[in-house]
């Protein structure tokens, strides 16, 4: 189990000087072992590992300290600088502590958790050496089924050494499987990457002991890996703490599209999010990255030079803005450049969702960013977008569009008849329209999923 320590700083540390005062061993042997790694990993003489401490990463953005750790937030720009202790072995701890406290002290700011912070005393190091680890010891436990990661902190964020965690568990495929205790949420982020068995979210419980935090089944370790327990009637129990769920009135709006770009080199990318976040918040993003916390202020053509610089090979980023989310995946196709993104934005019990200004959204990505399609859905679930472990209803659609090309290679006028009570409406220049069909939209109502259903049978001609 780890147990993660962050530093919020103005000033940038040093952390391979502040490592090494904490070493016996001395910073020539520290700087060596560190390499060109952004992680350098403290372990013991049997070679297990202690802390895993990451490069500090300059904060652009605000607002992500208290998305991610309910913490006060330090003027932007701020340093993140994180530290990660192996718990269960007192000596990791104090210096993971030790470390962070240094920081702040030296260069001014403040600890997270407040708790550990410590006085600057002497830590006892004797026998402690340093290596390049690019993984950052995330793996808690290892299986040929499954890698699992326990996480103690109020958000579980996709950290970049997370990030890279996922990364092997899906090279490996295997399963990653992150452990919690029950006070824990996960970013919207987190969450997408655990949607497949034998992925999954335990929760630790201390009534019931362990259980999806995603579908309230009991689990137990068995066969290397979290799995179901099947009760007496062969069914798998729910805890009860998984079914209390209060009505808030807050709800999300979700987006889903696809837009596919002819590839030049006169292409930029993200304007198609930058358009519905505009629409829903009448802003841009406030920021971007590759991981959590996002650390850079939105630019969409920074985003396009890492997208050209990493294909052809998909790249995946985040972007956030007030109470909004947003997963964009570029990828480069015989078709051209496909960016699949995914926006939701969160409302409170006083804010209506604006799915009025959905299809003036879905004509502007139709008419200026080549909408292949888009999926609108709406949820009883948190404004501030962190997912608990307990249930919430699932989405419930609200609308869909095709986009124009999409609308012109349907045969005859399959795309214009509709099964619905709703006729679509036409986007765009009339000569070549995309479409949009409203549906329903009651978060309370399943039976949009049925509309839906209908409506995707019909354009597929079955």
């Amino acid at each position: 189990m780890t147990k993660d320590v962050i530093a919020l700083t103005q000033q940038m540390p040093d952390p391979l000087s502040i490592l090494a005062g904490l070493l016996a061993g001395g910073p020539d042997n520290l700087v060596q072992a560190a390499g060109e790694g952004a992680v350098v990993q403290l372990c013991d003489e049997q070679g297990r590992p202690l802390v895993s401490v990451e490069a500090p990463l300059l904060v652009q953005v605000p607002g992500e300290a208290t998305r991610l750790l309910g913490a006060q937030e330090p003027a932007t720009p701020y340093w993140w600088t994180e530290a990660r202790a192996t718990t269960g072995v007192a000596e990791a701890e104090q210096l993971a502590a030790a470390y962070v406290s240094r920081i702040a002290s030296l260069v001014g700011g403040a600890v997270w958790p407040p708790e550990a912070a410590r006085e600057l005393g002497v830590v006892k190091s004797e026998g402690v050496h340093a290596t390049s680890d690019a993984a950052g010891g995330a793996v808690d436990v290892l299986t040929d089924k499954a890698a699992v990661v326990i996480q103690d902190r109020p958000v579980v964020p996709m950290t970049a050494w997370l990030s890279t965690a996922v990364g092997a568990a899906a090279a490996a495929g295997i399963g990653l499987q992150i452990v919690t205790p029950p006070g824990a949420r996960l970013t919207p982020a987190v969450r997408a990457a655990l949607d497949g068995w034998p992925s999954r979210w335990v929760v630790r419980d201390e009534e019931c002991g362990y259980y999806d935090g995603l579908s309230g089944a009991v689990l137990a370790w068995q066969g290397g890996m979290f799995q179901p327990v099947p009760g007496e009637d062969g069914q798998t129990p729910v805890p009860e703490v998984f079914k209390d769920v209060t009505d808030t009135g807050e709800r999300q709006l979700t987006l889903q599209f696809r837009t596919i770009h002819p590839a030049d080199d006169r292409l930029v990318l993200g304007g198609a999010l930058e358009a519905v976040c505009q629409a829903l918040r009448g802003a841009p993003p406030a920021g971007w990255g590759t991981a959590e916390p996002v650390n850079l202020p939105w630019s969409l053509r920074q985003l396009t030079d890492l997208a050209y610089e990493r294909a052809p090979e998909p790249t995946l980023l985040y972007a956030v803005g007030d109470a909004l989310f947003a997963t964009v995946r570029v990828s480069r196709t015989k078709a051209g450049v496909e960016e699949d993104i995914t926006v939701v934005a969160g409302y409170g019990a006083d804010e209506e969702p604006p799915l009025d200004k959905v299809p003036a959204i879905a004509e502007t990505l139709a008419t200026r960013h080549h909408l292949q399609s888009l999926l609108v859905q709406i949820r009883k679930a948190r404004r501030d977008l962190a997912v608990p472990p307990h249930f919430e209803a699932p989405a419930v659609p609200a609308g869909f569009a095709l986009g124009a090309d999409e609308v012109r290679a349907m045969p005859g006028d399959r795309a214009r008849r509709t099964p619905l009570a709703a006729a679509p409406v036409e986007l765009g220049p009339a000569t070549r329209p995309a479409l949009y069909y409203p549906l329903p939209g009651d978060p309370s109502d399943l039976a949009g999923w049925t509309d839906f259903e209908k409506l995707m049978r019909h354009l597929k001609g079955a």
